[in-house]
């Protein structure tokens, strides 16, 4: 479970004033001195994140975060910022409270906005002789009653991991990576480039998971390289149910597949397992609508040093300005690096996301379609440029 990549782990995040308690919390949750711990408020300056296996929750991601309230200057603020940042990913939030105060509930009540599942916490229970009377006045303020809790001495730590249970999204974890496309027996046939792209000696993550899901689903799997796939469609008695590639490889395997053969790429089955495919397939529509003049976004997951072959860097733009013109101006945006304000934007073309988790992609979506600007994925983008169709499960066509 250490080996379980973030982007599919449960993300429960702490927030609350400085000195609320957060990383005593956060090192009795997970049973270790991950955070420093001070007395001196503002101790915490960046979000601290730790991994671990929770029985019944399985794979986790905890997050502490600095104070909300640390904005009494601008490092400060920047800190604010970053642990705004951190909403954004959370699938869980375990709010401390020190009294139900304005600011604590405007935090409750823009989480529940976000649709995010929170757990209240009014920690520092041996330190308060009025504790019983704290609780009730935070549930008449927040209409949510809270667990009372000691980091310091274990009370009540057992508790948060039952009310997180409750609180879990109810199909966390249940997404597929291929959705319905295959079942047990079915073949499947992963062409793979092994280009600059592909990190030497290991396989990249998109390609991992996949191939894990499969393997779990109990299909036959099948690999090969792009120059290999003719030879091996050869071998097989029977064309494959699926084929899978790499979306920049769409024209060549799509010229030789079989058929009765279902076609993707991992970005397109990606789309699906970390975003809204139906949306990223809308937005791929409007690459029609772009001139020389307009503005496009490509947002990167993971930070990275660019490769002469980089898909989002220099494929992507040189395929856009192919199609639109050489003018067409395009953005790269890595990591958490993104925008809040899209207006400027004509179209952003987002990568797979492997590397982040699906309500952080969601929370993206959200602010695209907030702002009104259409949004669509590498795969989806690739498949449409090349002149083919993707239908709601991400099939081309």
């Amino acid at each position: 479970m250490n080996q379980t990549p973030h982007s599919t782990r449960l993300h429960i995040a702490l927030f609350g004033r400085r000195n609320s308690g957060k990383s005593s919390l956060i090192n009795a949750l997970t049973g270790q001195d991950i955070a420093l711990v001070s007395a001196v408020p503002g101790t915490t300056t960046d979000p601290v994140a730790k991994t671990m296996e929770v029985n019944p929750l399985g794979a986790c991601l905890f997050i502490d975060t600095p104070g909300f309230d640390d904005n009494e200057n601008e490092l400060g603020s920047m800190r604010v910022e970053r642990t705004l940042k951190v909403v954004e990913k959370t699938d869980v939030a375990l709010l401390l409270c020190e009294d139900g105060g304005e600011e604590e509930k405007q935090w409750l009540e823009s989480l529940h906005a976000r649709h995010i599942p929170t757990v209240l916490i009014l920690n520092k229970a041996d330190l308060r002789p009025d504790i019983d009377r704290l609780a009730l006045q935070i549930e008449s303020d927040c209409g949510q009653r809270p667990l009372i809790v000691s980091a310091k001495e274990g009370i009540g730590v057992s508790e948060i991991f039952q009310a997180i249970l409750k609180k879990m999204p109810e199909d966390f974890g249940e997404e597929y990576i291929t959705g319905d496309l295959v079942q047990e027996g079915d073949v499947v046939l992963l062409v793979m480039p092994q280009d600059i792209q592909a990190p030497k000696g290991r396989l990249i993550l998109p390609q991992v998971q996949t191939l894990r899901e499969l393997l779990d689903k109990k299909c036959i799997v099948i690999s090969c390289t792009t120059d290999k796939l003719a030879s091996t469609l050869q071998t097989l008695v029977c064309p494959p149910k699926l084929i899978i590639t790499d979306s920049q490889a769409f024209p060549v395997v799509y010229r030789q597949k079989p058929a009765e053969s279902l076609l993707t790429s991992f970005s397109v089955l990606f789309a699906g397992y970390k975003g809204d495919i139906d949306y990223f397939v809308e937005g791929a529509a409007f690459i029609d609508r772009l001139t020389e003049q307009s503005h496009v976004l490509i947002a990167e997951a993971c930070t990275h040093a660019p490769l002469g072959e980089d898909i989002g860097r220099v494929k992507l733009p040189c395929l856009l300005r192919q199609r639109i013109g050489s003018k067409l101006q395009v953005d790269i945006a890595s990591g958490t690096d993104f925008p809040d304000t899209l207006s400027d934007y004509d179209l952003i073309i987002h990568c797979g996301a492997c590397m982040f988790n699906r309500k952080y992609v969601l929370s993206r979506i959200a602010n695209a379609r907030l702002q009104q600007v259409p949004m669509t994925n590498y795969g989806v983008a690739i498949a449409y440029l090349s002149g083919m169709k993707i239908d709601g499960r991400g099939i081309s066509l």
